[in-house]
């Protein structure tokens, strides 16, 4: 069998030529290892990412000794094998030099049988400092457009390496350099597996797969391979294969097959299928195993009496996309990531699709492993964002091939696989007569219509291509925000300063980038700051935000729908609710517009270090006010109001997103603003399987009339079999005018047997935006309305309760 010696673990790093030694860690970065030996202070503490920018100009060298066996190395082949190598690398083995690298996506292989030797050797990886490579390219072979300063330090189209390791408007600025990935010898005879491409045919509830292998020979005898498919750790059918060449292929039925689906359509059940290559005396050689899940998982594009379609479908049954895009998790590449953390959160949310964006890296396998665990879809970019690219330069060409057969391949298989998008915001980009310059419509269609649109199809032929988004694929190209076809970035609303309204103005087929800010709570905030930092226009606070427009941009708004809050803290707090109201216009509005709206992932899921950001999540995986109203926004049977502040009217609108029909209450009470109620009533909905309506239009003129729009309050509750599955409020003013009063809010807290504590909250007067504060606590829900005798109760995860804090939108500017 292949053997494998992991070179995981510890090395020595050394700065240039210095002879120091720095203990290493494998994989990893630089900065990793300059952090654990306390040779650089915390970048995201206040403004030290200054102090840590002479890490990219400088030149670095990992060094390790490691043994080989005279076992390990009767090998017919052995070979060096880099799973990710950041980015411009020499290798020596034993002195002597090996090979080297140019691409941080890729994984490279050396031939390095002749030159080990039994016992003690030593590998030297050299890795050129990023910053000055590429402005030597950017003098040499000319600079490429692109949105750089203040964003970032360089467009990095001439390195093959994380778009965002320049910096971003979210981010630091932090080019690094390391051994990311894994790293190991591969010792094997006679062959071993090269591909395994599994592609499924469902017909009439069957399931069958059509297994592709592929071998690398050291040897001309005659190769078979065992085939093993598995659920559950029970065996479920096995199949035996012979080649013929080099390749071979095997069609299997699955009995009784058990369909994967997205989040809330049903169970993510996951099938193992395990490949055994072996010679003619069934000797195995080589193994592969990978997980997959049974269904189909389509983009479906159709002329319709809007355009185009944009939408997808898992088994057929089409789903309205909910979700964000997401980023790196950390700005070191090669740290551990808990991506179980942020996928689960992904899926309590009620999400269904994350974009992972392509300005950072094709993530890591567990990444995806979650995903499909999850029921979380993936629209994945490939790594190429908002600038232009050389793909006029034949080696640049050849070395994105090469990055792309390596990550469909490596990925391809997941059930969460939905879609392979070509780049981000390039032809948003390009009507710039700088950036066409730059990088033509001819250039940019041999990228992104041709080279990678074909490596989808001949390597992943059962999962969609997009050339890039924003994309408009009816019409002129470069309108890239056509409510017709396509995929559409709306960002109106954060850098044009248009109102929460103007979303309902958008009819668009897919909207996947759309978004506005918030700050981090008080006590990540306090993480990165001195108590002199802590006011918004700080110079620290200023450092931490990256969208030029930030800080202020948030206070515009903020002002127009609240009152000015009397505390640093309370600022930060209502920052947040700010953030999920704009969210929660945009998404309700698109999904109301079903089905000619089919998707709205609002930027951006996650953080990489603690700062003002587009996030639902910190950079911790804390969630923000935005996320716990993304759960109900994104609920699979929703309720949501839309009041006509003019005609003084409220729509009354159901939306089920699920695959069967639906029946049940609306209950509506109005009251004033502080609670008392006005009118109460009710009335029976049954909506279709995938459709929304508008249920009812209550005309409040006379109440408004006689009680004033400041003093009215519509309360929305949908039941089903007796419990209340999702809410919604109405006003006819914003919030910093409505009359509300000082709530009293009492608290009664009873122990779990599971753990943690339910904590009942009532108020004697209307509290809107009530929320929990207590570190280390999660909250089953927060940010919650509460009306007078309406108790709710709030699981609380925690060992400890006594500190446990209780506020409302009223203590803001109290």
């Amino acid at each position: 069998m292949k053997q494998i010696l992991s070179l995981n673990g510890s090395w020595n790093l050394f700065k240039s030529q210095e002879q120091a030694a720095i203990p290493a860690s494998v994989p990893g970065c630089v900065h990793t290892d300059l952090l654990a030996n306390k040779l650089l202070e915390n970048p995201f503490y206040r403004d030290n990412e200054l102090q840590q920018m002479w890490v990219g100009e400088t030149d670095w060298r990992y060094s390790r000794s490691f043994n080989v066996t005279s076992e390990l190395l009767s090998h017919d082949r052995v070979l060096l094998r880099c799973h990710g190598l950041d980015t411009i690398a020499t290798l020596y083995l034993n002195g002597a030099l090996l090979g080297s690298a140019d691409n941080m996506f890729r994984t490279w292989e050396y031939d390095v049988k002749p030159g080990l030797h039994e016992g003690e050797n030593t590998l030297e990886i050299q890795f050129a400092a990023p910053m000055p490579y590429v402005r030597r390219m950017d003098a040499e072979k000319g600079e490429m457009a692109g949105w750089v300063e203040p964003m970032r330090i360089n467009s990095g189209a001439w390195i093959r390496k994380e778009p965002c390791n320049f910096g971003w408007d979210w981010g630091p600025k932090m080019p690094t350099c390391g051994i990311w990935r894994d790293i190991e010898l591969v010792a094997f005879d006679t062959a071993r597996l090269t591909d395994v491409n599994i592609q499924q045919e469902h017909y009439d509830g069957q399931v069958a797969l059509n297994i592709k292998l592929a071998a690398e020979r050291a040897a001309n005898d005659s190769l078979m391979a065992a085939i093993t498919i598995s659920k559950d750790g029970k065996v479920v059918v096995t199949q035996s294969v012979t080649f013929t060449g080099d390749l071979a292929e095997a069609s299997i039925a699955i009995p009784n097959p058990e369909l994967w689906w997205v989040n809330n359509f049903g169970e993510q059940p996951l099938y193992t299928v395990e490949v055994v290559l072996q010679d003619t005396n069934g000797k195995a050689l080589d193994s592969s195993t990978k997980k997959i899940g049974l269904r189909t998982l389509t983009l479906e594009r159709h002329s319709d009496e809007w355009g185009e379609s944009f939408y997808f479908a898992c088994n057929g049954v089409p789903f309205f996309a909910k979700g964000a895009d997401w980023i790196p998790a950390s700005p070191y590449p090669g740290e551990a990531v808990d991506y179980k953390r942020f996928i689960q959160a992904t899926a309590d949310a009620n999400m269904n699709m994350l974009r992972v964006w392509g300005g950072g890296i094709y993530e890591e396998d567990a990444f995806y492993d979650m995903c499909d665990e999850y029921g979380i879809a993936i629209w994945q970019d490939f790594m190429f964002a908002c600038g232009t690219y050389p793909s006029f330069d034949t080696e640049f060409m050849e070395n994105v091939k090469a990055e792309a057969e390596d990550n469909i391949k490596r990925i391809r298989h997941h059930a969460c696989m939905a879609l392979w998008c070509g780049n981000n915001e390039i032809e948003q980009g390009m009507p710039d007569p700088s950036w066409k310059k730059s990088m033509s419509w001819e250039d940019y269609s041999r990228l992104f219509d041709k080279l990678l649109a074909d490596l989808v199809h001949e390597l992943a032929p059962q999962t969609a291509y997009w050339p890039g988004s924003p994309h408009t694929s009816l019409g002129d190209r470069e309108d890239h925000r056509s409510p017709e076809s396509g995929d559409t970035h709306l960002w109106d609303v954060w850098h044009g300063k248009k109102p929460f309204e103007w979303y309902h103005t958008r009819l668009d087929r897919f909207v996947s980038e759309f978004g506005f800010q918030s700050f981090p709570e008080p006590e990540t905030v306090s993480e990165f700051t001195l108590p002199e930092d802590r006011n918004i226009t700080s110079y620290v606070m200023e450092h931490h935000q990256r969208s030029g427009i930030g800080n202020s941009t948030i206070i515009h708004y903020l002002l127009d729908w609240f009152r000015l809050p009397t505390s640093f803290e309370s600022t930060l707090w209502l920052s947040q609710i700010l953030q999920a109201m704009a969210m929660k216009y945009a998404v309700e509005h698109w999904r109301r517009n079903m089905p000619r709206s089919m998707g709205a992932l609002y930027w951006q899921l996650n953080d990489m270090w603690p700062a003002p950001s587009w996030a639902s999540l910190d950079w911790k995986g804390n969630w923000k006010a935005l996320h716990y109203m993304a759960r109900r926004f994104n609920l699979p049977l929703m309720v949501s109001g839309v009041p006509d502040w003019e005609n003084h009217t409220v729509q009354i609108h159901v939306t089920n997103d699920m695959k069967t029909e639906q029946t049940g209450t609306v209950e509506y009470t109005i009251t004033d603003a502080q609670g008392n109620i006005l009118e109460q009533d009710h009335f029976d909905v049954s909506i279709d399987a995938g459709t929304t309506d508008c249920f009812k239009t209550l005309d409040l003129s006379e109440l408004i009339k006689a009680h004033s729009s400041r003093e009215v309050v519509v309360w929305l509750q949908l039941k089903a079999n007796g419990e209340t599955i999702s809410e919604d409020l109405a006003l006819f003013c914003r919030p910093k005018h409505l009359n509300l009063k000082q709530p009293q809010i009492s608290t009664t807290v009873r122990s779990t047997p599971a753990g943690g504590y339910d904590v009942e909250l009532l108020t004697d007067s209307t509290a809107l935006y009530v929320w929990l504060e207590l570190s280390g606590a999660k909250f089953g829900d927060n940010f919650v309305h509460l009306r007078p005798n309406t108790p709710k109760t709030i699981h609380v995860a925690t060992d400890a309760i006594a500190d446990l804090k209780v506020k409302s939108l009223f203590d803001t500017y109290q």
